[in-house]
């Protein structure tokens, strides 16, 4: 498939006077079709089931390149899934270099969801992922939280799998005097999906932080515990 082919099938989808307000709610000044979120899924699931891994990937990374909003997002869709046999690094190594793109949440969160499959793939791939906290860039930084959620989801964690959770909450901890708003809400968000798995670690970390983080962040943090 080519990307002109590709899209071409995007653009099938659009609805006439959806882009202006697409445009306004992501604040977005790339260019923005105007197509719902569903019918890039329905697009993307069908490339993921017709092309091969190396074509997926080519596509994804022609499509990242056009700067366009909802070509972004397919280009993150077309790489969502759990898995890329029989070898996934070139996935990885592209989702990896969209990072220091990242300037909008929805681009940055569908890209972090293809990366959260390849990390829990290979779960060593938190040691590159810990690079991303030192970035100048604010959504890289956001990004090493938002890519590891799998890790505060798990009811019965191996203690690698709580080695990783402990890491990334140490990461959480250098974040929380920072108050952007992208940055205390997804150390928010870390810490309230957490509490559902494990209510002891999340509220452990507000005890220790709480205190350094905007009020609203805190109170969304420990929204589902007693």
């Amino acid at each position: 498939m080519t990307l002109d082919e590709a899209i071409a099938e995007l653009r099938a989808h659009i609805e006439p006077g959806r882009a202006e307000g697409m445009a306004a709610y992501h604040k977005q000044t790339r260019e923005v079709w105007g197509i719902p979120n569903p019918a890039t899924n329905d697009v993307t699931k069908g490339w993921r089931q017709r092309l091969t891994v190396e074509e997926r990937v080519q596509l994804a990374a022609d499509l990242w390149q056009t700067n366009i909003f909802e070509a972004r997002l397919a280009a993150a869709k077309v790489l969502t899934q759990a898995r890329i046999k029989p070898d996934d690094t070139g996935a990885w190594d592209l989702i990896q270099s969209w990072v220091p793109d990242f300037d909008s949440w929805a681009i940055a969160d569908h890209a972090c969801m293809a990366g959260q499959k390849r990390l829990v793939a290979d779960p060593t791939r938190v040691d590159q992922v810990e690079a991303w906290t030192q970035s100048d860039h604010m959504w890289s930084r956001r990004a090493a939280l938002v890519i590891t959620l799998p890790w505060t989801k798990q009811n019965f964690p191996k203690p690698a799998e709580l080695e990783t959770r402990d890491r990334v909450l140490g990461w959480a901890a250098g974040y929380v005097a920072d108050h952007d708003w992208f940055i205390q809400k997804a150390v928010a968000w870390w810490v309230r999906d957490l509490s559902r798995h494990d209510a002891a670690r999340s509220r452990a970390f507000l005890n220790a932080h709480g205190e350094k983080m905007k009020p609203w962040a805190r109170k969304e943090a420990a929204r589902h515990m007693s």
